[in-house]
């Protein structure tokens, strides 16, 4: 475990150019935990201050960013459960962080964290990374390092759909090009219009063409495949209403990837609104280089196994407890 200063995050100063005393002691305790390797009692007779005062120092490091703490991915990629995804599945890499027994929430977080940190091993200079949507993809983009990434453009891969809960394609997209000090290529468009005649309209005006050309060009995309439940992502954005999911469910839909259904074998399954959606298409995505999949949470393994199955992933991003029962032959 190693700490990473990666941000471009800076103390405040006054009218003379001077930091505050706080952030001098903030960026001193971080010193001397993270790099000389003193303890919280010697940080705190060091400083004078209390053992309290410097557990508080530490914690503002990190919210503020000055602090990152990884591990080396390699480890998550080297293990048993990764070796044997990548030998059933056909998979070019796969990274498979411990489970969290205490939370599957926080097992979903490990992974998001994880993922973060791989990511910017994934990408070379020159690269168009397209980003998804969703709450997974989100979380991603707001924690990840802050970067000096060499010439790197995020695509938006969809259009908007604003939604109460958040998470709109164009968010994703900005934040994750703000922490890689990325160009970011947003898709200025809805992601579903109210007519087909209007959505071919919208898609052949030049801007929108040029961007929509972004998004089949670039060669790698990140993603989270969502499930079709009653309160997955697509049915809580409005994207297809209760009665047509329960249909589709019921015809064997198995997953979402960006706002597109698929089976449990991966093949596309048209909705209804199909004509009227303006963003990346199944057949775009399963032929992009790399497919980056990060799977949070073990009530989306059936979707992680329909897209794996389906030609969309060549690196893989879960949770031990997921990971054996991807392994099992029930799915």
């Amino acid at each position: 475990m190693a700490p990473a200063s990666a941000s471009s995050a800076r103390p405040g100063v006054d009218s003379a150019g001077r930091g505050s005393r706080q952030d001098d002691l903030i960026i001193e305790a971080a010193w001397l935990y993270f790099h000389d390797g003193l303890n919280q009692n010697e940080i705190a007779k060091r400083l004078d201050v209390s053992r309290a005062s410097v557990v508080n120092y530490l914690a503002e490091a990190r919210r503020r960013d000055y602090v990152r703490i990884t591990l080396d991915s390699d480890v998550f990629r080297n293990n048993r459960l990764a070796s044997e995804l990548r030998a059933k599945f056909g998979l070019v890499d796969a990274l498979v962080v411990p489970e969290d027994g205490s939370s599957q929430q926080r097992s979903a977080e490990r992974v998001i964290r994880a993922a973060s940190d791989w990511l910017p091993h994934l990408l070379e200079p020159g690269d168009h990374l397209g980003i998804a949507w969703g709450e997974t993809i989100y979380r991603l983009a707001q924690i990840a390092p802050k970067l000096m990434m060499d010439d790197l453009t995020i695509v938006q891969l969809l259009g908007s759909k604003p939604s109460e809960i958040g998470f709109a394609a164009e968010n994703c997209a900005a934040t994750l090009a703000q922490r890689f000090s990325a160009y970011c290529a947003n898709l200025h468009v809805p992601l579903m219009l109210s007519t087909a005649e209007l959505c071919e309209q919208l898609k052949a005006e030049p801007m929108v063409a040029a961007q929509l050309k972004m998004v089949t060009d670039c060669k790698k995309v990140i993603f989270a495949a969502g499930t079709t439940d009653p309160d997955s992502h697509i049915a809580m954005t409005g994207l297809l209403d209760a009665p047509t999911l329960e249909q589709m469910r019921k015809d064997g839909a198995a997953a979402a990837i960006c706002g597109r259904v698929i089976d449990f074998e991966g093949t596309p399954m048209p909705a209804p609104n199909e004509d009227r959606l303006i963003g990346v298409t199944l057949e775009q995505m399963r032929a992009k280089e790399m497919g980056i999949l990060v799977s949070a949470g073990l009530d989306r393994v059936g979707a992680a196994a329909a897209a794996i199955r389906g030609d969309y992933v060549t690196h893989f991003i879960t949770c031990s407890a997921s990971a054996e029962k991807l392994l099992e032959d029930t799915l």
